[in-house]
């Protein structure tokens, strides 16, 4: 099953990258903000139940989602970069075992146990 999930990873991975590809054309952009939704680990700093809050936040498709939508209708090219270089980042997540966090430990995801 976890290679299923990996494939769907480096798919989801491929569809920001063509996303990016085909609305964008300096990939200076997306390699420097590629780590930005690792930024949610900073609620880790409070305690494990922030952490998980702000991690699955800055993790979840519908998050990359929504700012897809309102770059894209508002005509807003940064709010778009940023939901595509969270569609790629996610996908790769996911291709590594990286999951949505559960508040017990860190280390905790919906995929399995790192």
């Amino acid at each position: 099953m976890k290679w299923i999930i990996r494939l769907e990873g480096l798919a989801v991975f491929a569809v920001g990258m063509i996303a990016y590809h085909y609305n964008f054309d300096s990939w200076w952009w997306f390699a420097g903000l590629f780590l930005y939704p690792d930024l949610g680990m900073l609620g880790y700093l409070v305690n494990t139940k922030v952490g998980a809050i702000c991690y699955n936040l800055f993790h979840h498709l519908l998050t990359a989602f929504c700012l897809c939508c309102v770059g894209w209708f508002f005509d807003q090219d940064w709010l778009l970069i940023l939901g595509i270089v969270m569609v790629s980042h996610i996908g790769l997540d996911r291709v590594f075992g990286y999951g949505l966090k559960y508040p017990d430990q860190f280390k905790s995801t919906h995929l399995d146990k790192l």
